[in-house]
């Protein structure tokens, strides 16, 4: 029989009240305190905490705190990425960010969702949708992505948008829910 913990991570329905994940989620809290009370200027200290949470770090991370997610160990960032401030990761499944791509204030990524049945949802049990997103994408500030989504290379999501399904590569995309709202071609110039 799986754990709650292997449920979770196979986007199958878990109890969240699991022991072992309340106190995964209670280690994660410690370290993000460390991290978001760090020393303005201290960026080796900011990397040294990032690569104890997160599955992965790229070269060249950056981040600006306050910055939270619930375990940490589901995200995985490539090279040159940056976060800045107030960025909210919910990472019971797993949130994949390609190299040099870079987030905007108050930036949200959901990879945590519940049942649409409302006698499900009241047992208490939720389940998550893995997120991927590409290299060379710029999500703008005050962006919401949606459990499930998968951001092609070199998009662009623009500041306040709700994406709720899979963005192709080389688009900016915008609203809500977000919709293509530009083509930009292999020369990067606007078509």
């Amino acid at each position: 029989m799986k754990s709650e913990k292997e449920k979770m991570l196979d986007g199958e329905l878990y109890l969240a009240s699991d022991e072992t994940l309340s106190k995964d989620r209670i280690h994660t809290r410690q370290l993000l305190n460390d991290l978001n009370q760090n020393l303005p200027g201290d960026s080796t200290h900011k990397v040294n905490i990032a690569k104890k949470l997160f599955k992965h770090v790229g070269k060249d991370f950056g981040l600006e705190p306050p910055f939270y997610c619930d375990y940490g160990y589901n995200i995985s960032v490539g090279d040159q990425v940056f976060f800045n401030f107030n960025c909210v990761l919910l990472d019971i499944n797993s949130i994949t960010i390609g190299n040099r791509s870079m987030f905007g204030p108050g930036v949200n990524i959901y990879a945590a969702t519940h049942p649409i049945d409302a006698k499900t949802r009241g047992s208490q049990l939720e389940f998550g949708k893995p997120v991927t997103i590409g290299d060379d994408v710029w999500v703008g500030g005050g962006a919401i992505i949606c459990p499930g989504v998968n951001i092609g290379d070199r998009s662009i999501i623009a500041a306040g948008a709700v994406v709720t399904k899979d963005v192709p590569a080389d688009v900016i995309v915008g609203g809500n829910p977000a919709k293509i709202i530009k083509y930009i071609d292999q020369e990067k110039k606007m078509v």
